[in-house]
């Protein structure tokens, strides 16, 4: 029986081994006063206006210089405006080979 109760004893100290760093992990962590909930709204911002390019395999910031080389582009083109998120994805694709073409000079693309 002492035999039993040696076995129940070492199982529930190598639990106790076991559990005790994810106990500590899963602690609550000071927020900084509130500068940590900033940046993470400043960054789902950020990700919130990547839009992904297939064919080159790559991302784009979409922020006022993109909207205006977009604009640019349309205007290049003789099309009216129209949301570049409300475009059919031929005319996306379209876009992009164009931009990749027409970099920013001041940008090193």
């Amino acid at each position: 029986m002492q035999r039993g109760y040696r076995y129940l004893f070492s199982s529930l100290v190598l639990t106790a081994a076991l559990a005790a760093p994810v106990a500590i992990c899963a602690t609550a962590k000071p927020q900084e006063n509130g500068r940590q909930e900033e940046n993470r709204q400043d960054d789902n911002k950020n990700r919130n206006n990547r839009v992904y390019d297939r064919a080159h395999k790559d991302y784009h910031n979409w922020d006022d210089r993109e909207d205006h080389a977009y604009r640019g582009y349309l205007q290049d083109n003789h099309k009216q405006y129209r949301p570049f998120t409300e475009q059919k994805q031929k005319q996306q694709q379209t876009y992009w080979n164009w931009r990749h073409s027409h970099p920013d000079s001041d940008r090193g693309e």
